[in-house]
């Protein structure tokens, strides 16, 4: 006996072909394709109107200082982008990266060198995105509720190690090498690392058999636990991927500004995820690409680039990072829905036609 193919798609005993001719069909990398040349475009036309309109953007100055300015946001969305294609979420990064900048400050003033220091902070940041990764996948809590909470404890815990303190005194080495150019170029040296990082995320993510179990687990974890992927292993090594680079971007924010205090990069989480949304990654899971999250990463940090030099209140640009989150949750949902109307309208209008 045939078996029942009449069922909606995705349900038990559905069909596995497309409801579209295959003249109309479209996969998800073309989608999320066109969406990343949106946000390009968006990204180009924000720059030309920003160096036409606002005195001192299209300065190579201030083009060393935007990039300076998005590279911990840029280091963090990596990973995140990541963690979020798997359908979890990590809201304590902003958090851990004070917590490190706060050891980094406190180690410096003990006396231990800042190559050790850097290695011990990127160490911390991976435990503490260990710790995330733990109690999601270990005791099954939701990552939302479990980096909430950890987005205060760490949060306190740097306040703990430094209190109201901060620490200036780096070397000046240090701080120089972090905001210098490269020789020739208004090109900051933080750019090499950022594009290295970017090609390794890159890389893992749409050129391995690991990025395609991400997708996977994002799509529908039960079934990519079926399928033989170790779905809780996986989110668990993400986190700590992404408390890594948590703990490297407090080390450059110190360097960066010279000073490490515990209240550093309070509500940066809400710009690197606004980010990467902004990029094309579903809040829900299974979509998005790097390269459309870099190109968020840009996007944002023209705008805020821009007010700032336009001198528009900070109050402000939280409202701007407020609507662009929401703007980048809410357009890629309504685009799904218009297409799956649109999919359901085709196979009833080719069968009208005689």
């Amino acid at each position: 006996m045939a078996p029942d193919t009449s069922g909606p798609a995705g349900a038990p005993g559905a069909p596995l072909e497309s409801p579209l001719p295959p003249s109309r069909r479209r996969s998800g990398a073309a989608r999320l394709a066109s969406w990343d040349a949106v946000v390009v475009a968006v990204l180009v036309l924000t720059v030309v109107i920003a160096a036409g309109t606002v005195e001192g953007f299209g300065t190579a100055r201030n083009f060393n200082f935007l990039i300076l300015d998005v590279a911990a946001i840029a280091l963090i969305a990596m990973p995140m982008t990541l963690v979020i294609i798997t359908g979890e979420i990590d809201l304590s990064v902003a958090s851990a990266l004070g917590l490190t900048s706060s050891v980094m400050g406190q180690l410096w003033v003990a006396g231990f060198p800042l190559e050790t220091i850097a290695i011990l902070c990127v160490l911390l940041g991976a435990l503490l995105g260990a710790v995330n990764g733990a109690f999601t996948t270990r005791f099954g809590l939701p990552s939302l509720a479990v980096t909430i909470g950890t987005l205060a404890l760490y949060r306190g815990l740097a306040y703990v190690v430094l209190g109201d303190r901060a620490v200036a005194d780096f070397p000046v080495t240090w701080t120089r090498a972090v905001t210098s150019t490269l020789p020739g170029t208004p090109l900051p040296t933080m750019i090499v690392p950022l594009l290295a990082f970017a090609a390794v995320f890159g890389i893992v993510l749409h050129a391995t058999p690991v990025g395609r179990s991400l997708y996977a687990i994002g799509a529908n974890a039960e079934s990519a636990r079926f399928a033989g992927i170790a779905v809780d292993r996986t989110r668990f090594w993400l986190f700590v991927a992404t408390g890594a680079m948590s703990g490297l971007a407090g080390v450059y924010w110190a360097l960066r500004y010279a000073s490490a205090r515990a209240d550093v990069a309070a509500g940066l989480e809400l710009s690197v995820i606004a980010a990467v949304l902004l990029g094309g990654v579903s809040i829900f899971g299974g979509r998005g690409t790097l390269p459309g999250v870099m190109a968020g990463v840009l996007l944002l940090g023209t705008l805020i680039n821009a007010l700032r030099l336009a001198n528009v209140s900070a109050e402000a640009l939280n409202i701007v990072t407020g609507l662009l989150l929401i703007i980048s949750v809410v357009t890629p949902n309504v685009i799904v829905l218009a297409r799956r109307a649109l999919a359901r309208r085709a196979p009833a209008a080719a069968a009208e036609v005689p």
